[in-house]
């Protein structure tokens, strides 16, 4: 029919003149930031065979532990937290749809059916009409509205999509620094009962000698108290080992009652992971690359703001048939059709569109500030970590060394005790020194196995920014 032609070729027209124009608004590029050419707590210092995650496996396969390769896979499959976070995106997915939606052309289709009647001089007569519609209008996007728009959506989509992983990586780097504090409870919770066990002993030595009347009997209540004392600290161990429990029963989405792990020793290795190079810190983390689409996103918006200040233009065309009887409705002498088209601009707002448009370049200033301090803030983090493990490296190889000595002390001094030529206060005082020692070297452990968990986590744990989704799931564009 004319009017279907007519159609076909005024959209013809206006896409031509699309393509012609370009939208209005800035092009966004990204912002800069602070970058150092290399990590300054590196200088000085290298991690043995540094151990990156295999292609094929996540970031805590560097651990090498079974166990908590079966609670990490959990955490995305139960983790609440994680599915709101997704509900999220896919929310933003949703408006991304939305936003796009204002590219086509919107379209009506209507019928109606009337039987109506009329007496007159005690005759009546019946008449029927029938009426068919179909209707179409079209912004076209001539000022790039609703291309900044999607643009902005897109973008807003992608920083979703960020935060979906930067949560994901938070979640599995709590789980893992609680595992890790788990079984060091474990390793103290073993080393205070060989201390028990060591203790014991002591007292059945010193109740002997206090039996022969080689040792006073303070000596026997000194060594009660120290055994009683380690008895008591060994159940408290109990209670931080349940907390640590119930936190990662929580992180993977089990209740306390359905969730329990087994006791278990704890390798002492500390894997570290290879820094790379300070520039591509930007595309490893999440939360970075969630700043930099959000100030993608603002930026776009000030393109959409801009665009209210040009007319906006409407095409619209309809086809009507009206008839008496159902079966002539399409005949070409029923029809009825229009095109036209529409121009409308804003005079007066009173200073609107211009409000409008410096609220937006705040908003785009704002999230560029934000970006540049959550690179820094980024960079701080690795810094902070390289250092703790640099530093704990050391304090460790110390720590070894003063346990190492204290438990040969404890061995010698117990034996010359046993021979009568030291006094059971020089027992006392190596015993108290040794646990002591034995403490330190597990808590600077369990500090060095959180550094490396949070290292990893400030690395971006594998993360790129190529894994970035657009509005359809595919890679950014």
């Amino acid at each position: 029919m004319n009017i279907v032609r007519g159609l076909r070729s005024l959209a013809v027209v206006a896409a031509v003149g699309l393509c012609a124009c370009a939208a209005v608004g800035p092009d966004y590029q990204r912002p800069s930031a602070a970058v150092p050419e290399q990590y300054k707590e590196m200088a000085g210092w290298k991690p043995i065979e540094p151990k990156p995650a295999a292609s094929d496996r996540a970031w805590w396969s560097i651990f090498a532990d079974p166990k908590l390769d079966e609670l990490e896979r959990q955490v995305e499959v139960s983790n609440q937290s994680l599915k709101a976070a997704e509900a999220a995106y896919r929310q933003a997915l949703a408006i991304v749809a939305e936003s796009r939606a204002g590219f086509a052309p919107t379209v009506t289709a209507g019928a109606s059916a009337q039987r109506a009647g009329q007496s007159s001089a005690g005759t009546t007569s019946v008449q029927n009409q029938f009426s068919a519609s179909l209707a179409a209008s079209w912004a076209p996007d001539v000022w790039g509205r609703i291309r900044r728009t999607v643009e902005s959506s897109v973008a807003s989509a992608q920083a979703s999509n960020a935060d979906l992983a930067a949560a994901r990586l938070s979640l599995q780097a709590t789980l893992a620094t609680d595992y890790f504090e788990l079984r060091v409870a474990d390793e103290m919770k073993h080393l205070f009962e060989q201390t028990v066990v060591g203790y014991q002993a002591a007292l059945e030595i010193t109740r002997n000698q206090n039996q022969a009347g080689t040792a006073a009997g303070t000596d026997v209540i000194t060594a009660e108290t120290l055994l009683e004392g380690a008895q008591a600290q060994l159940i408290g161990i109990g209670v931080q080992r349940a907390q640590l429990e119930h936190a990662i029963g929580t992180l993977i989405g089990k209740t306390p009652d359905r969730f329990s792990i087994e006791p278990a020793t704890l390798a002492r290795d500390v894997p570290v992971a290879p820094t790379g190079m300070p520039s591509t810190l930007l595309e490893r983390r999440p939360d970075i690359a969630a700043a930099e689409r959000a100030a993608a996103a603002a930026s776009a918006q000030i393109g959409v703001a801009t665009a209210a200040y040009y007319p906006d233009v409407t095409l619209s065309a309809s086809l009507g048939v009206v008839g008496s009887a159902l079966g002539g409705l399409l005949s070409a002498s029923n029809a009825v059709w229009a095109l036209g088209s529409q121009v409308a601009e804003t005079v007066v707002d009173g200073g609107l569109r211009r409000a409008q448009v410096a609220a937006a370049r705040a908003t785009y200033d704002e999230s560029v500030a934000s970006y540049r301090q959550t690179v820094l803030s980024a960079f701080q983090q690795v810094e902070d970590q390289l250092a703790a493990l640099r530093i704990l490296e050391q304090q460790s190889q110390v720590q070894q060394r003063a346990a190492s000595s204290a438990r040969e002390a404890v061995r010698l001094t117990t034996n010359q005790y046993e021979a009568g030529t030291v006094a059971y206060t020089s027992v006392v005082t190596v015993q108290a020194i040794a646990l002591v020692d034995e403490e330190n070297l597990l808590t600077t452990l369990a500090s060095r196995l959180s550094a490396s968990v949070a290292l990893i986590s400030a690395l971006g744990g594998g993360w790129d920014a190529a894994m970035l989704a657009d509005g359809s799931g595919r890679s950014q564009p």
